[in-house]
């Protein structure tokens, strides 16, 4: 006799994370690595198989999503990457039926749990960090404008530099190190350069520390650089980066935990982690004095 398929209530106990990234991206990305260390551990340790699914675009995590519904094994879901605009994948994981909880500001991801990480204070930091050095025109290298957290800390970086009075400049890139690389190329083709970027992420601040003295531009005399997050990337290259450092492992158990409460049936509507520090190495420092700044050649090669 065919033994009858178990009820879906007992199959039913993954928690699943689609991340819409190019899979090379992600072998050089230390966040989400880092994340999903944090993630895995805590469901682990309750008996929470993860699943994960890399997709190329947000028609294919949507399907994702679906086929998970489908399949009856997945009972969380951990959203990432929240849009700026109406995200449809909110509203999907409800009508699918999946616990959820998102990495957003609360205001991006309403009626859901979310695990929240202020920018706002730690932009403020980074730019009045840069203010007292001496420079007066920043740059930022800033993630997917898609994508909500792009946007406030694009806002927050525009912002800190209005009370510091120095001024801002803002390039879009896609987190890779090419595309940071092109972004810096922007910033530094404007009429009044900056003299120090704050980078979205490791992986663009270290290619363009790489990519920079090959093009006679000195790291920091003639340029400063600061990463968001800090990795083994931005201790490894030359000169250190200086970073806005979380631990991004913590940052993944939290939402651990809130993705276990929302299976229990207990969400946490807020779930605040600690927000970014400071690390200051060898990639920052105080900007030439005017008329001493050397011409800027092209990044490209």
């Amino acid at each position: 006799m065919t033994p009858e398929p178990a009820p879906v209530s007992a199959l039913r106990r993954s928690v699943g994370l689609v991340l819409r990234r190019p899979v090379r991206q992600l072998g050089v990305e230390a966040f989400y690595s880092d994340f999903m260390s944090g993630l895995e551990e805590m469901l682990a340790a309750h008996g929470r198989p993860f699943v994960l699914q890399v997709v190329p675009d947000l028609d294919d995590e949507l399907d994702a999503y679906s086929r998970w519904a489908d399949s009856g094994r997945v009972a969380g879901v951990v959203l990432v990457d929240i849009l700026d605009e109406h995200d449809p994948r909110l509203s999907l994981v409800d009508r699918l039926g999946f616990a959820g909880v998102a990495l957003a500001h609360p205001d991006d991801a309403p009626h859901h749990a979310v695990v929240w990480v202020d920018d706002e204070a730690p932009m403020r930091t980074a730019v009045t960090y840069l203010r007292d050095l001496g420079h007066t025109r920043v740059g930022r290298v800033a993630g997917p404008d898609a994508f909500a957290h792009t946007r406030r800390r694009t806002t927050a970086f525009e912002a800190a530099a209005t009370e510091c009075g120095i001024s801002a400049l803002v390039e879009v890139a896609d987190f890779s190190g090419a595309g940071g690389v092109a972004a810096v190329e922007r910033l530094l083709a404007a009429p009044d350069p900056p003299t120090a970027l704050v980078f979205d992420n490791d992986v663009m601040a270290a290619a363009a520390a790489s990519a920079l003295p090959a093009r006679g531009i000195d790291v920091p005399g003639d340029l400063s650089l600061l990463a968001w997050d800090d990795s083994v990337l931005c201790r490894s290259t030359t000169p250190a980066l200086s970073a806005m450092a979380r631990d991004v492992v913590a940052l993944g158990e939290h939402a651990g935990t809130a993705i276990l409460r929302a299976l229990g049936h207990d969400p946490q509507p807020i779930t605040t982690a600690p927000p970014p520090q400071l690390v200051v190495r060898g990639s920052t420092t105080a900007p030439l004095p005017p008329g001493r700044e050397r011409a800027r050649t092209s990044l490209e090669p």
